[in-house]
């Protein structure tokens, strides 16, 4: 599948859905690799990856997250009122993301790949994360370009000195992210955002940009960051 880069920018969404069908070795291959192309500070490449497919480890780490991210959703899920005003619509988008969600918790354990992208600590501040995100994005994105789906989630924290004992991971390794990947069980498309305008400054802060236009047919969302 070839999917031309800004394409994939642009419809690269969360997915959170997936089939039964295993990630081939040689696409798994792939992805990896072009995580590992990501830039780090000073060329270190301090990151390592931690796979989870079908082991007997993977599976123990797969059923700890599970039981994470159940709790995790099940606290969100109430503070953030998911089931109040328009999530008493079925049909409404918070009810719907809702649905998604309890499914993809639900059914963690099945998930084709679990990947866990570690970064070595060295200064213990958001430095580090610049060192090991935009490798976890190159991973998402390869994923999109060969017909495969993922999620950066964090939702690993609570369960993360389980999974640095059953896997071996060293106290000088921070679990950076928890990636799921598989086939979508639904689609990639077109994602929606905040309009351009109201993101991008010119000059200083608060200062509109006149040159920051979002193509000709794009959708906005009505979530996102306070204006």
């Amino acid at each position: 599948m070839d999917v031309p880069l800004l394409d994939g920018l642009a419809t690269t969404r969360a997915i959170r859905r997936y089939t039964d069908e295993p990630v081939a070795e040689a696409d798994l291959n792939r992805m990896l690799f072009a995580a590992t192309r990501a830039p780090t500070g000073s060329n270190r490449q301090g990151f390592r990856f931690v796979v989870l497919r079908d082991g007997a480890k993977a599976t123990e780490a797969k059923a700890l997250l599970g039981e994470s991210f159940r709790s995790s959703w099940s606290a969100k899920r109430s503070h953030d009122g998911y089931e109040q005003g328009s999530g008493e619509d079925a049909s409404s988008p918070k009810a719907r993301m809702a649905q998604t969600m309890q499914h993809f918790v639900d059914n963690f354990e099945r998930t084709p790949v679990v990947v866990l992208p570690c970064i070595r600590r060295r200064h213990g501040d958001m430095t580090d994360g610049a060192s090991v995100y935009p490798a976890c994005q190159n991973l998402l994105l390869s994923a999109r370009a060969l017909g495969y789906g993922g999620v950066l989630t964090m939702w690993h924290h609570a369960v993360e000195a389980e999974l640095r004992t059953l896997l071996s991971i060293p106290d000088d390794h921070a679990i950076a992210a928890c990636i799921p990947i598989g086939r979508p069980a639904g689609r990639h498309g077109p994602v929606r955002r905040r309009p351009l305008a109201e993101l991008v400054y010119d000059d200083e802060w608060g200062n509109a940009a006149a040159w920051a236009v979002d193509p000709e047919g794009t959708r906005f969302t009505s979530a996102g960051p306070r204006r």
